[in-house]
């Protein structure tokens, strides 16, 4: 989420509930609960995905793009045996075969992480790293992951510049990709910023390699945040963020072919191992933070596990009144945990997910 857009969001929930104070986040290193684990140390850790071999997490760390800061903060490498991040190398190869060529260069540390997307290329089988960059430009940065001895580096190849703000991006075998737009149909300075009825503020987009960028048909619903794509390219899943929705989008008939309604605010999406869809947010905004709630919204959280065939609702989490971590906005499964990131803060949570 845009700064501006979380801003307004932390002052809806205060205002949901008159006098509410924040109260403090469980401490780091603290118990935090039955079935639950707060790993601190990351910077605003929106958006996360599992290295190929299942050791380590890459994490989008938005704060060098909130908080408006000139420190480099990009992608760290979170080491799930160890749990500690460290930054990860970066250099550059500029290939006009990723990307678009008109692309400018290298964004190098202006880099402000957003969503990401890990895939693998059909041509060669490279794992492409994409990400959703706010710093300097508003694009898709192109990376290739490679092994780096016992650890990982990127690789950056190429870009697309775009005309207006992405949030998240799902990457495809073909070089492309899906990603959302979640404000495009919103004015600069719009009075009152996004609104928080469902009512439609972007819509969702494809970019192919040599055919540019299409607004894909009926897409047009509030707040298009999270994505995905199934591993044939046959199917997009995307998050309406302020109409609490995923939606199932059959890109071959180019339509919405399914939705589903859950009972908090739908932010990235991300494959677990048994390819089952995890859906992760907080529980509201204005108007939609329950009153016997003890704590304000923005640190209240669903977890959801959706089935990608009938896009049935499966396993839940709710965190309830547990002050754990603010501003959800993933959850990924490794094995039996969950790992849940947030678009700001210190921390990751990790759930047990038995």
């Amino acid at each position: 989420m845009r700064l501006v857009l979380t801003l307004f969001f932390i002052a809806s929930c205060a205002f949901a509930q008159p006098g509410a104070q924040l109260p403090p986040l469980v401490a780091c290193g603290a118990a935090a609960g039955p079935g639950a684990e707060v790993l601190c140390g990351a910077r605003a850790p929106e958006d996360l995905e599992v290295t190929p071999d299942g050791k380590a997490l890459l994490v989008a760390q938005y704060a060098s793009f909130r908080g408006g800061s000139t420190e480099h903060v990009g992608i760290a490498l979170f080491d799930l045996a160890t749990k500690k991040y460290t930054p990860i190398a970066v250099t550059d190869a500029p290939d006009k075969t990723w990307g678009d060529p008109a692309c400018p260069g290298p964004i190098g540390e202006k880099l402000a992480a957003h969503g990401t997307s890990l895939a693998k290329r059909a041509n060669g089988g490279a794992w492409q790293y994409f990400v959703v960059n706010h710093g300097g430009r508003q694009s898709i940065e192109m990376f290739e992951l490679k092994k780096a001895g016992a650890t990982w580096s990127l690789i950056w190849h190429g870009c697309v510049v775009a005309g207006k703000d992405y949030n998240d991006v799902a990457a495809l075998a073909d070089g492309g990709y899906i990603a959302t737009h979640p404000t495009a149909l919103q004015t600069p300075g719009q009075p009152g910023g996004t609104p928080f009825d469902g009512s439609p503020t972007g819509w969702v987009a494809r970019w192919t390699p040599g055919k540019g960028e299409a607004e894909l048909p009926g897409t047009r619903f509030g707040y298009p945040n999270g994505v995905v794509a199934s591993a044939d390219g046959r199917f997009a899943y995307y998050a309406a963020w302020t109409a609490k929705e995923i939606h199932k989008y059959d890109l071959r008939a180019g339509k919405d072919v399914a939705v589903t309604k859950l009972d908090f605010m739908p932010d990235n999406i991300t494959w677990n191992p048994k390819s089952q869809l995890i859906a992760a947010g907080v529980k509201g905004a204005r108007g939609n933070c329950p009153a016997e709630s003890k704590t304000p919204c923005i640190m209240g959280f669903g977890v959801a596990q959706l089935d990608p065939g009938n896009m049935k609702v499966g396993k839940t989490f709710d965190s309830a009144d547990r002050p754990l971590i603010s501003g959800v906005s993933v959850a990924l499964q490794v094995g039996p945990a969950v790992y849940v990131g947030a678009f700001q803060g210190d921390r990751l949570v990790r759930l047990d997910w038995k």
